[in-house]
């Protein structure tokens, strides 16, 4: 679970190195003196001289009594706290899973309200990735943040259970030496890459921006290297939810992003990276698609998807062109939006092969992606309505009497 503390009476409170502050199991709001822990397995498990990181080890306290209900420690390093920071316990043992029992409690609420993806945090191993299928059922995917050794460890197994990833690089660089981050980070992009599983690489990317209107030129390098190693997303997290700046952080990241993405050596550095294909029909449709959209220099890959296999495949790719996911499922349409270049769309089935052409020329000219005259690529599964069974090219004309 995300192990967090409380919140504060002030939502704030400032702190000096030397002084004590306890973490308890009162629900009352937090002051300079103390906070609530709602995790009674950290109470009973902290000894005295473990070490306790407060949002991403900005804070750190050091245990110098505890009890089962309360945890005395002394300030070591930082000067604030404040509500809902997370805690990491590096030198603690907890006898606890992933999921915990208000973990699963939560699971099945958030799931009750139809989101798409659900990221699990803490993953150690994949019996905990297994446990959130079990109780999600497929009524959301699965993103596992990568924030523990034990998990890096066994991150083959941990990407076979995974719907995506994420590179958690807060926790991560607390529960592990912080300069062995950037190449842990590598590491993790590549492996889920080759297994064609969506990653998404998280924490202080422009944490600078939560009280400046611009970044410093180490975090645009920061964004900019997460973009030229193929990651599908780049995340915000305090910079929007909490910054000053939130409009400015998001258009920022887009900047940054888009512009690494037209730079010339970006194709050469993404086609470095690219792994073997499977023996599978989806995986050649793909590969092929990419290389004539590229060598005829078409204006957008169509895929029809009803599972969404196709479209991750074609987003593996990483063609030049954009990729159009067309899917009569709604849900599939909003879970592939977390694909690198992927535009959903939801659309009916087509009734036959002409009509699934001239659909698809159609969506592109609504969306954009294409003008009369131009041409595309289709890619789809014939019998229709047949997942799984991507065997199809086709190039097509977008006509002047498209509609």
């Amino acid at each position: 679970p995300k192990l967090r503390v409380g919140k504060f009476a002030n939502g704030k409170e400032a702190l000096t190195v030397g002084q004590t502050f306890t973490l308890d199991d009162n629900p009352e709001p937090g002051t300079s003196k103390r906070v609530y822990l709602p995790h009674p397995e950290i109470l009973s498990s902290v000894e005295a001289g473990h070490r306790l990181l407060i949002d991403d080890g900005k804070l750190e306290l050091k245990a110098v009594k505890a009890d089962g209900k309360s945890i005395t420690c002394t300030v070591v390093a930082g000067s604030g706290i404040s509500d809902k920071k997370g805690v990491s316990l590096p030198d603690t043992d907890l006898p606890v899973g992933a999921l915990t029992d208000k973990d699963r409690a939560d699971l099945d609420a958030v799931l009750a309200t139809g989101v798409d993806w659900v990221a699990l945090s803490f993953v150690q191993r994949p019996e905990d990735l297994a446990e959130a299928r079990k109780i999600a059922r497929g009524r959301a995917l699965i993103m596992a943040k990568i924030e523990k050794p034990q998990a890096v460890a066994r991150l083959p197994e941990i990407i076979d259970l995974s719907d995506a990833l994420m590179v958690a690089r807060g926790d991560l660089g607390v529960e592990m030496p912080i300069e062995a981050v950037p190449g842990i980070q590598k590491q993790i992009t590549r492996a889920a890459r080759r297994a064609g599983k969506p990653v998404v690489i998280a924490t202080q990317m422009l944490e600078s921006m939560i009280t400046a209107p611009v970044p410093t030129r180490a975090e645009v390098s920061d964004v900019s290297i997460a973009v030229f190693e193929g990651a599908d997303a780049i995340m915000l997290s305090a910079e929007s939810a909490a910054g000053a700046y939130p409009v400015e952080a998001v258009g920022m990241m887009n900047r940054i992003a888009t512009k690494v993405e037209t730079d010339p050596t970006y194709a050469g550095i993404i086609n470095a990276q690219r792994s073997e294909p499977e023996a599978t029909g989806a995986d050649a449709i793909s590969l092929a698609a990419r290389e004539i959209a590229e060598t005829l220099k078409l204006s957008a890959i169509i895929s029809y998807t009803a599972s969404g296999t196709t479209g991750l495949r074609a987003a593996r790719e990483r063609p030049q062109v954009p990729i159009v996911a067309l899917s009569p499922i709604l849900s599939t349409a909003r879970r592939l939006s977390l694909l690198w270049g992927t535009h959903c769309v939801v659309s009916e089935d087509a009734t036959d092969l002409d009509d699934m052409v001239d659909r698809a020329c159609r969506i592109a000219l609504e969306e954009g992606f294409g003008k009369p005259g131009d041409r595309v690529i289709i890619t789809a599964g014939v019998p229709l309505r047949t997942p799984g069974s991507t065997n199809m090219l086709r190039i097509a004309y977008i006509g002047s009497d498209t509609h």
